[in-house]
């Protein structure tokens, strides 16, 4: 058969596809038919079901020694825009959280490479909110985070996330990805983690019981090619670990950034990709629509592209917002679950371990 029947068949039936397949369904099929596969394929993982949860973000800083070319959202120290939260700081926030969230079940911490804060700050952060919020799930550090804290402390990634986890940390977001490929590093982000150190981290953490997300940002300088192989990464590293929860894809936003010049991808772009992420990632459970960085439109309609998950309120975020993003910093309850059901799905509050909550 050709490659072509070969590749529709296999999406239409929930089949593993390889990267030649994937390739042409991306390079040659209409998101119209990508999307009904796709949907296809979520109702095979999670029915009529659509998840979010009740989330807080906290930043740490925004101050950083990568200077990653990508990123909007970091600066040098010194610099006026540069910020950096204290421990009591910290306190406020998650009191002033208690105080205004009810039913809050994860607490999100995605920061900064900073070059003074030690690694005993970052340990006594996740003692601090453990002993303010004893229940709730922390979702903190990125593995490129984690490798920074190996360097600062002289200790090996594996003492670190145990030493992390002792603290309080939970679970990775598993942000940092970008594309893993490090030509394509070289140029976005050449002076953080590698491809290699990223995946090792994961897969530690994984061992370790940890769950963690997968993530991919996309629309920049990769390729095609590259950015599907990023997605087959993810999944050989799935079949081995089982650790991934969910997929989220972050579309590029170039403003504020050292790529002006780069055209933003198309709404059209973000829902194809999300569509084939589902097809291929048949082995991790969930895929997001991020709300905030897709648009509250352009999530809902991936939710007919194979999405599940619309993420949560998030109440605060700094960093997709640094680089042009221009939805809200948060959104309640009622209003993800009026998008949910609007678009014929079923809204499911979930804890970060997609344990379902029924609030009374």
């Amino acid at each position: 058969m050709s490659i072509q029947t070969t590749a529709i068949q296999k999406a239409k039936n929930g089949e593993r596809l390889s990267f030649t397949e994937a390739l042409y369904l991306y390079e040659n099929v209409d998101l119209i038919d990508l999307a009904i596969w796709a949907r296809q394929a979520k109702i095979r993982q999670s029915g009529q079901k659509v998840y979010y949860n009740i989330n807080r973000h906290i930043n740490l800083s925004n101050i950083c020694t990568a200077s990653c070319p990508l990123c909007a959202f970091s600066c040098e120290e010194g610099d006026k825009r540069g910020f950096m939260l204290t421990k009591e700081d910290v306190i406020a926030k998650i009191k002033n959280t208690i105080a205004t969230v009810p039913n809050l079940t994860e607490i999100h911490i995605v920061s900064s490479l900073h070059p003074h804060n030690d690694f005993n700050y970052y340990i006594e952060i996740l003692k601090t909110i453990k002993e303010l919020l004893p229940n709730v799930h922390i979702q903190a550090f990125t593995p490129v985070e984690i490798v920074h804290f190996a360097n600062i402390s002289g200790k090996t990634i594996d003492e670190v996330l145990s030493i992390l986890k002792e603290a309080g940390l939970d679970s990775l977001p598993g942000g940092g990805a970008e594309i893993l490929d490090d030509e394509v590093r070289k140029i976005i982000c050449p002076n953080k983690a590698t491809s290699e150190q990223w995946i090792y981290t994961i897969k530690t953490a994984h061992k370790m019981g940890m769950k963690t997300n997968a993530s991919e940002l996309y629309g920049h300088v990769e390729t095609i090619e590259q950015r599907l192989k990023h997605l087959f990464t993810l999944r050989d590293i799935q079949d081995e670990t089982g650790g991934f929860q969910a997929f989220i894809s972050f579309p590029f936003h170039p403003a504020n950034t050292a790529f002006p010049d780069i055209k933003p991808i198309t709404s059209y772009e973000s829902l194809k990709f999300i569509a084939i992420s589902r097809l291929v990632l048949d082995n991790i459970p969930h895929i997001k629509a991020f709300w905030m960085m897709l648009t509250l439109p352009i999530a809902q309609f991936a939710l007919a592209c194979g999405a599940d998950d619309l993420d949560g309120t998030v109440e605060e975020e700094k960093i997709i917002h640094a680089a042009g993003a221009h939805t809200g910093q948060k959104m309640t309850t009622t209003q993800l679950e009026q998008i949910i059901r609007t678009a014929g799905y079923i809204p499911v509050q979930r804890d970060s371990l997609y344990n379902e909550i029924k609030n009374d």
